[in-house]
């Protein structure tokens, strides 16, 4: 019949990663170079009924970004996919249970500094995908005078809430850092911001 056999897809994984859940995976071996792949996922309250994913169906690339295709953030999901290429098809293979909401691994704020006169108004913004805005993140703020060690921390503030600090004290160069707080089942917090340092009341 000329059709080939698809091997499965490999290392079919879902993780969380940068706010996102998204499922990985490799090519089978002995793929042609233009085999698509086809994504769908269950959730445990809903087992055995498998949801079409419409961003993911014969897609080209390996991985499939599910956060706000899944229906709820609170219950654990798993996810499938299969090769197909021409008229052969791979069997499906699937990935282990997760939930968005235990397992989300987050991603450091991006820091916005403003400076006026005897003050700064620092902001954080927060790479989420759209579905997940409206959960409570918040993060952390640290300060410091460059080369130091002794940090001035700013914490659990909301993601939308801009901290404004008195600088009339304040020379030198001084080095803010932040990172994404979230509690589920636990505290989960991202990694600190790349520092970003600015020159206060330098007197040139």
């Amino acid at each position: 019949s000329g059709h080939v056999q698809l091997l499965p897809p490999q290392n079919v994984t879902l993780l969380s990663k940068d706010f996102a859940m998204i499922l990985t995976w490799a090519p089978g071996k002995g793929y042609p170079p233009d085999v698509t792949y086809t994504v769908r996922y269950e959730s445990q309250d809903r087992l055995d009924k498998w949801m079409k994913v419409p961003h993911c169906k014969n897609i080209s690339r390996s991985f499939c970004n599910l956060t706000c295709a899944l229906s709820s953030l609170y219950v654990k999901v798993r996810a499938r996919v299969k090769a197909v290429w021409g008229r052969s098809q791979s069997p499906w293979v699937k990935s282990q249970f997760k939930d968005y909401y235990s397992d989300v691994e987050l991603a450091p704020p991006v820091l916005t500094l403003n400076v006026r006169e005897n003050s700064i108004h620092v902001s954080a913004s927060f790479p989420l995908p759209a579905c997940v805005e409206n959960l409570t993140w918040k993060y952390d703020l640290n300060l410091w005078e460059a080369g130091s060690e002794d940090k001035k921390k700013y914490e659990s503030y909301f993601r939308k809430d801009t901290v404004t600090i008195n600088t009339t004290a304040l020379r030198g160069n001084y080095c803010f850092s932040a990172r994404a707080l979230y509690e589920s089942t636990s505290l989960k917090h991202s990694e600190f911001s790349q520092p970003v340092c600015v020159l206060l009341n330098h007197k040139g």
